[in-house]
């Protein structure tokens, strides 16, 4: 049996005809489509589940390890985001391709293309540096104290604050729309960071009404899986994560 290279474009994408081809512009699909990402997403998670959780538990427990350095450690955890994040699009290739999903898939963007994922990873830090800037311009060094002073203290920064977030919330639409396809696009297509944030931004703007849905019945789901103590995300959070690679398998293939 020959082997599988782990970093080659979606089988179900690609399909055994060479018509079903890489479009980086990406396709317009219909509104529904965003609610058939994460059924299809369900679908593949249900082929392993416990290996899909056991992923996760992994990542979060990284994550957890990473947050525990003061400052560094969660500049690391948003700098490695993409790198774990290819790791989950390779497992999720594995899974549709009927293959076993091997821990060591997680850690898949540390050994390709890592530099590049980072490179996605530091640009998902725009939203975070335009807040810190404009705290700077608005209130200068002293305002960062107002904000470890607590609930009050807030209050007390009223306009300037709520100004601040509501320019942070619309920077980091478009910087998201960038991000969101840009892992796959590099470890599976060989796009430079550059050229998988343009083509994950035009694919998402493509289907912007099709995002929507999506975006709306993911968030629905995460809110209830949240009420029995927060277990159902051990599955809706995996599925969310998969998604990304069922959306990113239809947006950028030819059908």
């Amino acid at each position: 049996m020959s082997e599988i290279n782990p970093y080659q474009a979606p089988a179900a994408a690609t399909g055994e005809a060479s018509a079903a081809g890489f479009n980086a512009a990406g396709r317009s699909l219909d509104a529904g489509r965003g609610w058939t990402w994460i059924s299809s997403a369900f679908t593949l998670f249900m082929k392993q589940p416990a290996m899909w959780v056991l992923l996760f538990i992994i990542y979060f427990v990284c994550c957890a390890l990473l947050g525990m350095v003061p400052f560094l450690g969660g500049l690391a955890t948003m700098l490695l985001f993409p790198v774990f994040g290819a790791g989950f699009m390779l497992a999720c290739r594995a899974t549709d391709n009927d293959e076993d999903i091997a821990v060591e898939l997680l850690f898949g963007g540390f050994k390709n293309k890592t530099s590049d994922l980072m490179v996605i990873g530091a640009f998902a830090c725009v939203p975070l540096l335009v807040v810190m800037a404009g705290l700077l311009l608005a209130g200068g060094a002293g305002i960062f104290a107002s904000l470890l002073g607590g609930t009050a203290s807030l209050a007390a920064m009223g306009l300037t604050f709520v100004i601040v977030v509501f320019v942070a919330l619309v920077v980091s639409i478009p910087v998201y729309m960038a991000l969101w396809f840009a892992a796959p696009l590099i470890v599976f297509d060989g796009l430079k960071p550059g050229a998988a944030l343009k083509a994950s931004f035009s694919g998402s703007l493509k289907n912007v009404i099709a995002f929507t849905l999506y975006g709306i019945v993911l968030f629905v789901l995460l809110i209830v899986a949240a009420i029995p103590f927060g277990l159902g995300l051990l599955a809706v959070v995996p599925v969310a994560i998969i998604s990304v690679y069922t959306g990113y398998r239809e947006i950028f293939f030819n059908a």
